[in-house]
């Protein structure tokens, strides 16, 4: 039988596990995160050099600390990111184990989980959250031909900055906030089309002189439930405040239909005109990695959980966070996983026997240790 005094385990460092650590400890149970990599900063250093928050600094904090000095109209760096990130792991009183992978999540008779990692450990859990993100595996579409394509075929994922294409002719396929900044700023120095199956929606950055996000703020749009969400948006959108419309409209960036098909030096358009191409880059989004879950029996044919608004329905105890529009427009961010980490925490603790019902509050407040 499980007990209060088992830890539960955090898969996942980043963003999600330590808003999740966060809300643990609020419950009065003991988080113990595991983080694959070196540093409990998640996927954050892996990204393009060039990545910015599409969300003014003063919307892109985790609960309990604000995201730092400076303007709070910015949108932050990939390298601020990180420094917050280090900063609020730092400010929790929990244990944080890094180079920690984790291998597989078994029943453990009687209740419970057991937690396996790679290097053999096997450790004892009153409950499980999954945060551990899809940055690691990034969903990469197969077309036709695509075996004997001779040129560079990556996914953004492992697109860090413009030089090595000066001069090339480059597709970034997506039409997404990622394929468009990726495809943008590859233009000044290559030959570079955007490839997509629709044309690309834009959404205004700023609307009456506030960034978008004051609004979805001031409004509750921020957190609209999924079932509205999906009715709602059908399509991917990219933020901007015009540079990318006009880069497009004056024909400093192209916008093609989605070739059909690799050739052995390039691709196959629509109107079946073929032409050389050096690289193409997939801006094609993730999956869900959660393959270590599946000897619980948790996860849907192609690795989808089995869950609803991120507590699972096939076990009890069981949880996710970070997962997209798990809850709302804003689960899968900075701004909102605190939110989707209360909610699914305060469910996990239901099924722990024995758990103190006291009322929920912070062994140590982050605000107080700044």
């Amino acid at each position: 039988m499980t007990s209060p005094a088992e830890p539960v385990i955090v898969i996942g460092g980043g963003q999600s596990g330590l808003a999740a650590a966060r809300a643990v400890l609020a419950v009065r149970l003991r988080p113990v995160v595991l983080q694959a990599g070196a540093e409990p900063v998640g996927s954050w250093p892996g990204y393009y050099d060039s990545l910015t928050l599409f969300s003014p600094a003063r919307y892109s904090a985790l609960p309990g600390m604000a995201f730092g000095a400076g303007d709070p109209d910015r949108y932050p760096t990939r390298g601020e990111v990180v420094a917050y990130l280090r900063r609020y792991a730092a400010s929790l009183d929990a244990d944080i184990r890094t180079g920690v992978r984790v291998t597989a999540v078994r029943p453990r008779p009687g209740g419970g989980y057991l937690v396996h990692t790679g290097a053999g450990e096997e450790i004892a859990a009153a409950g499980v959250v999954a945060a551990s993100g899809s940055f690691e595996n990034p969903h990469l579409p197969v077309l036709p031909g695509q075996d004997v394509y001779t040129g560079e075929v990556r996914h953004v994922a492992h697109y860090r900055r413009p030089e090595p294409y000066v001069g090339k002719r480059v597709i970034v396929v997506g039409a997404g906030n990622s394929a468009v900044q990726v495809a943008h700023e590859l233009a000044s120095l290559a030959r570079v089309t955007l490839a997509t199956r629709a044309p690309i929606q834009f959404v205004p950055q700023r609307i009456r002189g506030r960034d978008l996000h004051h609004w979805l703020h001031v409004t509750g749009a921020d957190r609209l439930p999924r079932a509205v969400l999906t009715r709602l948006i059908r399509h991917a959108a990219v933020l901007d405040t015009g540079v990318y419309r006009d880069a497009i409209a004056a024909g400093l960036l192209a916008r093609r239909e989605m070739f059909t098909a690799f050739t052995h030096d390039g691709v196959t358009w629509p109107d079946g005109t073929s032409e050389p191409v050096d690289a193409v880059i997939f801006a094609t989004g993730y999956r869900p990695n959660l393959d270590y879950l599946a000897p619980l029996g948790a996860l849907a044919p192609g690795g989808v959980p089995r869950q609803v608004g991120g507590i699972s329905t096939a076990r009890a105890g069981l949880v996710y966070l970070g997962l997209e529009f798990q809850r709302s427009f804003s689960s899968n961010t900075l701004r909102g996983v605190g939110r989707d980490a209360t909610h699914v925490v305060s469910a996990l603790a239901a099924s722990v026997p024995g758990r103190a019902r006291r009322r929920p509050r912070l062994t140590q407040r982050l605000s107080d240790r700044q």
